[in-house]
């Protein structure tokens, strides 16, 4: 049998010291008297609804209100959330033993009910929810077959025992299913709070979370102020008086704040100015390797890019390198395959476009294009949505520019608001887009199944029979070589038949005031906590 407890957990899955989700304080440590921190937010949240929140924007907030059953640690591991142990005979069925002092914001307890009722609302098809694909690909029993409307959602595979003890059944072996319980989507919600209130549960004043914040404040699109939740189980450990969360999705306009002093912490800053911010602010620039890739992915059920011919020579002609090295310039290193190098248990093999030169992929793409109809005579004519960030437009620009002089592309720009580029690209209201994805688990298939069949963050709407079934095997292999053979195939597939066209490996750049403590800077995932943060007295 598999245990995993407090001690337990470190020696079988991590291999590290103990460590605990709280604000660690070294003795002697004058704090600041004024414990308010403010953070920047890429966009204004789609929703504080886990079940319809669509991702980075969103965690980011979700991961103070709420918790799951598992926790992260600065270094990505999984640590005791709402679960203090978890154990397993066949990585098959989970037992969860929740802690008892587990406590929602208006003083209620979190029980495994809680969590049953929350992960069917999740997989209802009735809701519509943008992550209900998790479940299933976390492998939980019957997930798939309730969001396809076959099942009620009461066959899910998940079951309270008593009170605090819940019963997690997976259709096969899942060894990392406790880290995958650390999405924001995984996470509990009140149902009183939720029947209630319906679409309104998640105002302010009706908002019940069982995170170590509250939300008591928001104006869209200005901020989102959060005060610790006093019914917290581990609320003595917080330190932090207040969160205070600003949207801004311009880089140049975040940095302006944060050198006025008004931010404490950016999630990312303009890339042309990092050689200026390495002078001018030593101990506060930095960019660890990121769990992420940046990538354009292509309209497969329209012309032009229904063409296979099409979208290879538009991959081909992109200089990665270029894009990488010059137009990014923080570290980031060209992505010749989606899942990136800080994989856990993933040895990428040398794709083909890597072994050429990029006059030579310059070539052979002309020949591609020409090979599907187009030329002087004929220009292929598309359109290229992006949001509204600096960086996404000057990467834009640069490949735009690639296309239209190597292949005379005539190329329209459409930068558009958070909302409604989710809306266009979830609608396939484009011929490319920009798109990035950041691993909800450090394992190759977090990248790898977004691109089968039924993943709904499949925006580029590639459907391979033969794709899919790779990574089915894949998820069932239990001979660590084999998977990653067959998730090596998996990148040659994405490859040749060019869905998305992966531009490169995300670092994870950001301001941090020095004052300000406690932020995972290595953690791969960028999971981050504001409960585990700090300012020392300046």
């Amino acid at each position: 049998m598999y245990r995993f407890s407090l001690l337990s957990s470190v020696l079988l899955m991590t291999g590290l010291s103990f460590s605990v989700s709280a604000a660690q304080v070294p003795a002697g440590t004058q704090l600041d008297p004024r414990q308010e921190l403010v953070r920047q937010l890429k966009d204004e949240p789609a929703s504080l609804d886990p079940i319809k929140s669509f991702g980075l924007t969103e965690a980011q907030v979700l991961r103070d209100l709420f918790e799951g059953l598992v926790n992260q640690d600065a270094h990505g591991q999984a640590i005791p959330g709402v679960a203090i142990d978890w154990k397993t005979t066949d990585n098959k069925t989970w037992i969860f033993t929740l802690r008892h002092d587990a406590r929602w914001s208006n003083g209620d307890s979190v029980t495994a009910s809680d969590f049953v009722y929350s992960w069917q609302r999740l997989v209802n098809p009735a809701n519509a929810s943008s992550f209900s694909w998790f479940a299933a690909l976390s492998g939980i029993q019957n997930a798939q077959e309730i969001i396809d409307g076959k099942l009620p959602p009461e066959k899910l595979g998940v079951e309270a025992i008593d009170p605090y003890t819940l019963k997690v059944s997976l259709d096969r072996p899942v060894p990392y299913f406790p880290s995958m319980t650390t999405n924001f989507s995984l996470y509990p919600v009140n149902k009183q709070s939720v029947e209630k209130y319906g679409n309104d549960w998640t105002r302010v004043g009706n908002l019940v979370g069982n995170g170590a914040f509250m939300l008591t404040g928001r104006v869209v699109n200005e901020k989102i102020v959060l005060k610790p939740n006093p019914h917290y189980w581990d609320n003595k450990n917080t330190v932090l008086t207040k969160v205070t969360f600003m949207p801004i999705n311009q880089e140049s306009h975040a940095t302006k704040r944060y050198l006025a002093g008004d931010l404490d912490i950016t999630e990312s800053f303009p890339k042309n100015m990092y050689q200026k911010l390495l002078r001018e602010l030593p101990g506060q620039v930095f960019t660890p390797d990121q769990l992420g890739t940046y990538y354009y992915a292509f309209n497969t059920k329209r012309a032009p890019t229904n063409d296979v011919r099409v979208r290879q020579a538009l991959s081909m002609t992109i200089d990665r390198n270029l894009i990488a090295k010059k137009v990014v310039g923080t570290g980031e290193k060209p992505a010749w395959h989606f899942t990136p190098d800080v994989t856990a248990g993933f040895q990428p093999e040398k794709s083909r476009q890597e072994t050429f030169t990029q006059q030579e992929l310059d070539n052979q793409a002309k020949a591609l294009l020409k090979a599907a109809g187009y030329g002087p005579e004929n220009p292929l004519k598309i359109s290229l949505l992006y949001n509204n960030l600096e960086n996404n437009q000057r990467i834009a620009i640069a490949i735009s520019s690639e296309w239209k002089k190597k292949l005379g592309v005539e190329v329209k720009l459409v930068n558009q608001e958070w909302k409604t580029y989710v809306d266009n690209r979830n609608t396939g209201n484009f011929d490319v887009v920009r798109a990035s994805w950041t691993g909800d688990y450090n394992e190759p298939s977090s990248f790898l199944s977004l691109l089968t069949s039924t993943h709904s963050g499949n925006i580029a709407k590639f459907h391979n029979a033969e794709y899919d079934a790779l990574l089915k095997a894949a998820s069932n292999e239990t001979d660590d070589v084999t998977r990653n053979r067959d998730y090596n195939q998996a990148e040659k597939m994405i490859a040749e038949q060019a869905p998305i066209v992966p531009i490169y490996q995300y670092t994870n750049g950001r301001l941090i005031k020095t004052w300000l403590k406690g932020y995972p800077i290595t953690n791969p995932e960028d999971v981050a906590y504001s409960h585990n943060m700090y300012i020392i007295k300046h």
